[in-house]
């Protein structure tokens, strides 16, 4: 079915749904020349940080951005009341797929008809969660990385997915300093985490076989490439509780992966440690303002 393009997007929000750790991020991209973003998230100091974020981020973030302008920042409980009239939507809630499935068939509902529907999974294909959409059409993979200090996205196609879409996103997003590149075909991970997912993968065996420590690890990893920052360190970043779901998706459809990792990863979810956003992980944060 064709999709008509959504138009008069300069005066149009858009809506992140989940203000976590890369739902604010992507929230202070798309609002970093001076539009408005709705970030919707049921737990009100989630809301409040992801905000504060923003703001503390966005002096630094405008002065990169050809047309570079703090935008404003709304927030919300209720999706049905963000996502009518913005242009974009994109989904940034945990790594579920029974979750995603449900959210985009809502979506689908109470989204503007011209609206592009786009979820940020770190490996679902978007052709996975759209069993109870109506549209297709619109929706898509948009998944970002960390940015600003990652700026890559991967867009991907539901198999769906009108021809205009992606190069349309890709036009957008390049205003916001992200950066988008377009998998070919359906890949699990798409095109840049799929590789990730092969060294994060090792990084954890590696360990959880008694062969180093993720500090060492990292260290290597720095010197080596010339990197600030080591695999451990941007797992930690990310979640280590959501580092466990995106590895039991690609253990799902691969059987026969090393299940060291996630006995690995299970012994600190155990005791509550989940990265920087627990306050320790491979790393202890708790000394960190």
């Amino acid at each position: 079915m064709a999709f008509t393009m959504p138009t008069n997007i300069e005066s149009r929000p858009v809506t992140v749904i989940g203000g976590g750790t890369l739902g604010r991020k992507i929230a202070l991209m798309l609002s970093n020349r001076g539009g408005t973003v709705r970030v919707v998230d049921k737990i009100p100091e989630v809301r409040e940080a992801a905000k504060a974020y923003v703001d503390e981020m966005t002096p630094t973030v405008i002065k990169s951005i050809d047309g570079g302008k703090a935008g404003t920042i709304e927030l919300f409980d209720d999706m049905a009341d963000a996502v009518p009239g913005s242009w974009l939507v994109v989904e940034a809630v945990p790594e579920k797929k029974d979750l995603k499935v449900s959210l985009f068939g809502e979506l689908d509902k109470i989204a503007d008809a011209d609206a592009i529907l786009a979820t940020n999974s770190s490996s679902y294909a978007s052709e996975e969660i759209i069993g109870e959409v109506e549209h297709p059409e619109r929706v898509c993979n948009v998944h970002f990385y960390q940015p600003p200090e990652l700026p890559a996205a991967d867009l991907m196609s539901c198999g769906q997915t009108d021809e205009q879409v992606l190069p349309f996103l890709k036009e957008e997003l390049a205003k916001h300093g992200v950066y988008g590149f377009v998998a070919a075909k359906k890949s699990t991970g798409f095109i840049f985490n799929r590789i990730w997912a092969a060294i994060k993968r090792e990084c954890l065996s590696v360990v959880a076989d008694g062969v180093s420590t993720p500090q060492d690890i990292d260290q290597m990893w720095m010197i080596n490439f010339g990197m600030s920052w080591g695999p451990f360190q941007l797992m930690d970043k990310v979640g280590l509780d959501v580092v466990r779901d995106i590895e039991l998706h690609y253990m799902d459809e691969r059987p026969g992966l090393p299940t060291n990792t996630i006995e690995l990863l299970d012994e600190y979810i155990a005791r509550g440690d989940l990265g920087k956003k627990s306050g320790k992980g491979f790393y202890d944060y708790s000394q960190e303002s």
